[in-house]
């Protein structure tokens, strides 16, 4: 009896490790970009134009004021469409889509782009920033923006700021979906509460969490600009799916076509965006 219960126990761990084993995740490469663009933080895909959105910094000051910056347009295929295809930027970063705009997160500013026209259609101050970064838009309009350098989350709403958050460590990537809104602060990725306190989902994400993107249900993909990529599960916990640093490759603010399960990873100092299949 007991070698029976022995070996019904021993077949019912082995059964949970594979299952576990086939659960893992893994990114499969499709396609990388020319090294065309010039120092690309982030990626937006437009499912409706079916285009990519690249924000350029384009210079060797991050966070420079020098009116260099622009936004590139790419193609699905990796083909890049336009390098330059909005320039008069300085230093963007983080952006956004909502009926026909773009929102694209520019040092002290929100800058609104008009996708039809190709153009600048206007800029708005945000009052008190100082190092904008991430960018979500709520089903709503309403505008998420981080500040890296002052440690705070900001809202513009019909073209007026506030603040949202200010107890932080070191906040970029934010999430709006829903009515959730969650974000990325010093390795850790929270859920805020109605009551602005944190949720704390998981933590340990080394090398500067950047970018969050919903995968499915509740499962993320999480960026750190150093150059690894996370997979968070809906309990916590995680798996790391990409780790570049060692060929100093950098993985910047992400993008995603969810349907497809395909992400879009820009290389910042490489100058290219990477495509892979989550699988």
């Amino acid at each position: 009896m007991k070698k029976i219960l022995s070996r019904t126990i021993l077949l019912i761990i082995i059964i949970l490790n594979s299952s576990l084993l086939f659960a893992q995740h893994k990114l499969e490469k499709i396609w990388e970009t020319d090294s065309v663009l010039k120092v690309p933080e982030s990626v937006l895909f437009d499912g409706d134009k079916k285009v990519l959105y690249a924000s350029n910094i384009d210079g060797t000051d991050p966070w420079g004021k020098d009116g260099k910056g622009s936004i590139a347009k790419v193609g699905l295929d990796g083909k890049v469409i336009a390098t330059e295809w909005v320039s008069g930027l300085n230093a963007p970063k983080g952006m956004g889509l909502y009926k026909g705009k773009l929102y694209v997160a520019d040092l002290n500013e929100i800058v609104v782009i008009d996708i039809a026209g190709s153009k600048i259609e206007k800029k708005i101050a945000v009052t008190g920033a100082e190092g904008l970064n991430d960018v979500s838009v709520s089903n709503k309009g309403i505008v998420y923006v981080s500040d890296s350098k002052l440690k705070k989350i900001f809202t513009v709403k019909d073209g007026v700021s506030e603040l949202l958050l200010d107890t932080l460590k070191g906040p970029n990537g934010v999430l709006m979906r829903g009515d959730d809104f969650y974000l990325l602060d010093a390795g850790g990725m929270f859920k805020m509460n109605k009551d602005k306190t944190l949720t704390r989902i998981t933590d340990g994400m080394e090398g500067g969490t950047d970018g969050i993107e919903n995968i499915s249900g509740n499962d993320f993909i999480v960026s750190c600009w150093q150059g690894v990529v996370w997979y968070v599960n809906a309990d916590g916990s995680k798996q790391q799916l990409l780790d570049s640093r060692a060929d100093k490759k950098n993985s910047a603010d992400i993008g995603m076509d969810a349907k497809n399960k395909i992400i879009y990873v820009p290389t910042f100092w490489r100058n290219t965006i990477v495509a892979y299949r989550v699988k």
